[in-house]
């Protein structure tokens, strides 16, 4: 029987500034764009949307500056459903923002990220001390690298005291330390990040990851102290590694790929609410993948973010029957 989980989710809020391009420049090189866009967006926030449009009771901790983009992204992300209460506003310092160089070509897009931090690195580890006491209310911790590492090692030492999960996203990748990765319970790297954090590399072909990479890239990180590794791999969709070896999950494809910004963070969201709702390990896993095929079919990171409704339409639609699906009323 399926719940209504109650996440919490600390990170960041970022506003995308998009240009598509048909051929992104070189060095030194000019070129005309197609198009330009903004959307709100930002790790933390995509992941916590992301949640609340599934259904999850989503509370957001983060900081934006006291400007138009700040109040947009506050007004999403409330829209979507997300308690924003705890967010705050730094007016001394600009909003996080995102430069996003698409590619769009007849073979699909691929897009360049830049990300500026603004008031996303000025939050402190005071500003989220509350937490100590209060992170026992939730399911499940949900987090990024788009805040200061203090703040993050910090509020997962808390998770870790109060037993609650903590799903961390290591992206943009980064130095993790020891203390942080003996707190991590699901740790979900892309196939890049992954290697940059171990130094292990993951070779790939046209018929995906090799094996034995990937069993060495995943032996290092649950040395480390992580209990599960979720590896993303793009087309080639999803690793899991525990105590119980690797398991794979394929990806769900999509007639046309419209802009990939924000499909890793859909799936880690849809994964953190499909399992803190009761679904199984493969059960959550095949659901990420149906939630991020919707995004990656759709512009922009918020915008493209999938309903409930959205997700279960395209998972009767591929005649997915790992479990009833009228059981995801539960999460309405």
């Amino acid at each position: 029987m399926l719940r209504k989980p109650k996440i919490l989710v600390v990170g960041s809020f970022v506003m995308d500034l998009i240009a598509s391009t048909e051929k992104a420049p070189n060095s030194g090189e000019t070129v005309i764009g197609k198009s330009f866009r903004t959307a709100p967006g930002g790790k933390g926030a995509n992941q916590a949307v992301q949640c609340a449009r599934l259904g999850a009771q989503v509370t957001m901790v983060g900081q934006v500056g006291g400007d138009s983009f700040g109040q947009e992204m506050l007004d999403t992300a409330r829209a979507a459903g997300v308690d924003i209460s705890h967010v705050l506003v730094d007016k001394e310092v600009s909003s996080g923002v995102g430069h996003i160089l698409l590619e769009v070509t007849e073979h699909g897009a691929q897009n360049r990220i830049t990300v500026i931090p603004g008031a996303n690195h000025t939050l402190k580890v005071a500003d989220v001390a509350w937490l100590k006491d209060e992170i026992g209310r939730y399911d499940l911790l949900m987090m990024q690298l788009e805040l200061p590492m203090d703040v993050t090692c910090a509020v997962a030492s808390y998770a870790k005291a109060a037993g609650v999960p903590l799903m961390l996203n290591p992206a943009p990748a980064a130095p993790l330390p020891e203390e942080l990765l003996s707190c991590v319970t699901y740790l979900s790297p892309n196939e890049h990040e992954a290697a940059a954090i171990t130094g292990l590399p993951l070779r790939a072909d046209e018929t995906g990851v090799n094996e034995g990479d990937m069993k060495q890239v995943a032996a290092a990180l649950r040395e480390k102290g992580v209990e599960n590794v979720i590896i993303t791999l793009g087309g080639n969709g999803s690793a899991v590694a525990g105590a119980d070896g690797v398991h794979y999950t394929a990806c769900v494809k999509m007639d046309h790929v419209a802009d990939p910004t924000a499909a890793g963070d859909s799936f880690v969201a849809a994964f953190c609410t499909g399992l803190t709702a009761g679904l199984s390990q493969d059960q959550a896993l095949n659901f990420a993948s149906h939630t991020a095929a919707i995004t990656v079919s759709r512009m922009g990171a918020m915008p493209s973010l999938p309903t409930l409704d959205e997700v279960r339409s395209l998972m009767r639609q591929r005649g997915y029957q790992g479990f009833d699906l009228s059981e995801l009323d539960a999460l309405n």
